[in-house]
C-alpha cells in the first residue's frame, strides 16, 4: 500500500498528468468559489431580512443594536464559509474526480500495467452520478459529524475517519467499475473493507493538507487503481496480434 502511494505521488507531476492536474485544480476552485458566493448571498439575505423583521417587531430604538448584531453575524458567516469550504473539500474533490476518472486511470494503467487488459471507460453519466452521490453522502456525513468538531479532539478524529471511509469507498469503486459491473465492484469493496479503509486513510491525510488537497482526485484515483490491481490478483496479459510474416521475394 505504501509503495502504491509513492507511485501515485510520483506520477502526479509526470508530463501526462500535468494537464489533468491543472484542469482538476481549476474546476475545484470554480466549484469552491460558486459555493462560497452562494452561501455568502444566502447568509447575507437572511441577516438583512432578520434585521428588518426584528426592527419592525422591536421598534426604531433597536436599530443600532440590531445593526451591530447584523454586522457580527455577517463577519461570522464569512468565517463560517471559509471553515465550511475546508470541511466540504472532500465532497468537492469527489465531484471533480468524476470528470477525470478515466483519464487518470488510463495513464496509471499504461505506465505500470501495459501488458494487462486496459479498463473500459465509464460512461460520463454513470461517473457523474457516482460523483454526485458521493458528494451528497459526504455532506450528510459531515453534517452529522459537525457537532462533534466542537468537542476537543473527538470531532476532528470523527471527521478524519469519515473522510477516509468516504474517499476510500468512492475512489476504489470508480477504479473497480472500469473492470467490473457496479454491483460487483461494490461487493469487492465490501469484501476488502479493511484494506480499502486503510488506503482511504492515506487519501484523507492528503485531502487535509491545504492547497495540496486540490490535487486529491489524481492521488486518490491513482492510488486506488493500484489497490484494485493488487486485490484482483494476477491479470491475464494483453494478447497482442501476431505479426504477419513478411513476404519474401525470390
Amino acid at each position: 500500500m505504501i509503495e502504491a502511494a509513492f507511485k501515485a505521488l510520483a506520477q502526479m507531476l509526470s508530463p501526462p498528468m500535468r494537464s489533468i492536474l491543472w484542469r482538476s485544480i481549476g474546476l475545484a476552485l470554480v466549484l469552491i468559489t460558486v459555493l462560497a458566493i452562494a452561501l455568502q448571498w444566502l447568509l447575507s439575505w437572511l441577516a438583512t431580512s432578520g434585521e428588518g423583521w426584528a426592527e419592525a417587531a422591536l421598534g426604531p430604538a433597536a436599530h443600532m443594536p440590531l445593526y451591530a448584531l447584523s454586522w457580527i453575524v455577517s463577519v461570522a458567516a464569512g468565517l463560517g464559509i471559509v471553515f465550511g469550504a475546508i470541511l466540504l473539500m472532500p465532497a468537492i474533490t469527489s465531484l471533480v474526480a468524476s470528470f477525470f476518472v478515466d483519464e487518470i486511470a488510463d495513464h496509471v494503467e499504461r505506465e505500470y500495467y501495459p501488458a494487462e487488459r486496459p479498463g473500459r471507460a465509464l460512461p460520463f453519466g454513470i461517473a457523474m452520478l457516482e460523483g454526485i452521490k458521493f458528494a451528497l453522502l459526504s455532506i450528510l456525513v459531515y453534517l452529522i459529524a459537525l457537532p462533534f468538531v466542537f468537542v476537543a479532539g473527538v470531532g476532528f478524529l470523527a471527521f478524519f475517519i469519515a473522510t477516509a471511509w468516504l474517499l476510500g469507498r468512492e475512489y476504489f469503486e470508480l477504479a473497480a467499475m472500469r473492470f467490473r459491473p457496479p454491483e460487483e465492484a461494490k461487493a469487492m469493496r465490501r469484501d476488502n473493507a479493511t484494506t480499502i479503509f486503510t488506503a482511504g486513510l492515506l487519501i484523507a491525510a492528503f485531502v487535509s493538507i491545504p492547497v495540496l488537497n486540490l490535487a486529491t482526485p489524481l492521488f486518490g484515483m491513482a492510488l486506488m487503481v493500484h489497490m484494485h490491481k493488487r486485490l484482483s490478483g494476477p491479470q491475464p496479459e494483453l494478447i497482442k496480434p501476431a505479426r504477419r510474416p513478411e513476404a519474401s521475394w525470390h
